[in-house]
């Protein structure tokens, strides 16, 4: 009996031992399918969106430094691009802000400075992620200034990183969070780091994909009366 016992613990922890190889295996394919999907993803997303309209929520997180806590900083705003020169980041609240890229020029205004900055738009958007998002056409193009690789998916969206290949630039990384649903993907999150440690979590929601109402006179812009224009 107790052989037999033995021999029946160790057929089943065999069959254990196979059907776990197996999963493993399963589920690394899986894994793989997952990011080769990823990347289709941000592929469809980059080919088929021509502009974009959305609402946004930001929560930028600075990591505990010299004896300060983790400071956290929440804003909101609404958000554009039309493909493959222009965008515009509107920032509402907590205070009026606008980073408009008219396709000549990037501005920067900040209503509580009461300043202006202007700078060349092609210098400035070089591996930003304003250049993951608005300007780029297609992945190869993307593949010319980041190092793209598919994560696997999490929180119900299919996710991309992607790091600069410019070894002299603020920014360390980007993560890019992808809705797909029939044919149609677009971008629900992004999550930023920079350099210095400090994370950036841009969360779309209302989001328009191809609207009509977006246009490129949308994305002009006129320095305030009586602001700081600053040109570096």
């Amino acid at each position: 009996m107790a052989q037999a016992s033995a021999s029946k613990v160790m057929t089943r922890g065999t069959v254990q031992g196979r059907w776990l190889w197996v999963l493993m295996l399963f589920g690394g394919w899986l894994a793989g399918h997952a990011h080769a999907d990823s990347l289709q993803a941000l592929s469809v997303f980059l080919k088929q969106t021509q502009s974009m309209r959305a609402d946004f929520v930001q929560t930028v997180t600075t990591p505990a430094k010299e004896n300060r806590p983790i400071k956290r900083k929440l804003s909101s705003g609404q958000f554009a691009f039309l493909r493959p020169s222009v965008f515009r980041f509107d920032y509402l609240k907590p205070s009026v802000q606008n980073i408009v890229a008219d396709g000549q020029h990037l501005w920067f205004y900040d209503s509580d400075l009461q300043q202006v900055t202007q700078r060349n738009q092609t210098q400035a958007l070089s591996a930003t992620p304003a250049a993951l998002i608005a300007t780029a056409t297609d992945v190869s193009a993307l593949a010319k200034d980041f190092n793209l690789q598919a994560q696997p998916d999490a929180q119900g969206l299919q996710w991309v990183s992607a790091s600069p290949k410019s070894t002299d630039h603020s920014l360390q990384s980007i993560r890019m969070g992808l809705k797909q649903q029939g044919d149609q993907v677009w971008l629900a999150q992004l999550d930023i780091l920079d350099a210095f440690g400090t994370r950036s979590q841009i969360v779309f929601d209302r989001i328009d994909i191809n609207p009509r109402q977006v246009t490129l006179a949308q994305f002009s812009f006129t320095p305030p009366k009586g602001v700081e224009v600053i040109k570096p």
